[in-house]
């Protein structure tokens, strides 16, 4: 997903794990004692083409997010106003808590230490099975450590 959305525009994924941009400029009233410019919004009045669009960003990112997902789940998402919000839910419902990570990743570990090959199992087969098993594990962002299953 990362990888689609970055694809649409550079900021994209800022827009998903950050929330959207504001439109700033800077204060002008305000006396600058410290040597830092302070800064306001900016009235929707002075924005530019390119601040238009920085600002629509986020409705992309939800369209895109929104257009992924199956009836399901986008009805636990719809209500969410920001793509930010949506991201967020999505790794929430997907990923679990805490505890969820932990028994999936006891699961996933629990399988490759029982893995047999199959009667009448190719190795190609086999190869795969133990492929999947690891692709589990990577994706809870865990490494096999070689010494355990020696």
């Amino acid at each position: 997903m990362h990888a689609h959305l970055a694809v649409q525009d550079d900021d994209m994924w800022y827009i998903i794990t950050e929330g959207p941009m504001n439109m700033l400029k800077a204060n002008t009233a305000v006396a600058i004692t410290d040597g830092a410019t302070h800064c306001i919004e900016k009235p929707i009045e002075e924005w530019t083409t390119e601040d238009k669009r920085k600002t629509n960003l986020d409705n992309v990112a939800k369209d895109i997010l929104c257009k992924t997902l199956d009836k399901v789940t986008f009805s636990k998402i719809k209500m969410c106003k920001i793509g930010k919000d949506i991201w967020e839910k999505l790794i929430q419902l997907c990923e679990g808590n805490e505890q969820t990570k932990e028994n999936k990743l006891s699961v996933a570990f629990q399988k490759f230490d029982n893995i047999k090959m199959k009667a009448g199992e190719s190795t190609h087969e086999y190869d795969e099975r133990i492929s999947g098993i690891i692709n589990e594990l990577n994706a809870l962002e865990r490494r096999i450590r070689t010494k355990k299953w020696h």
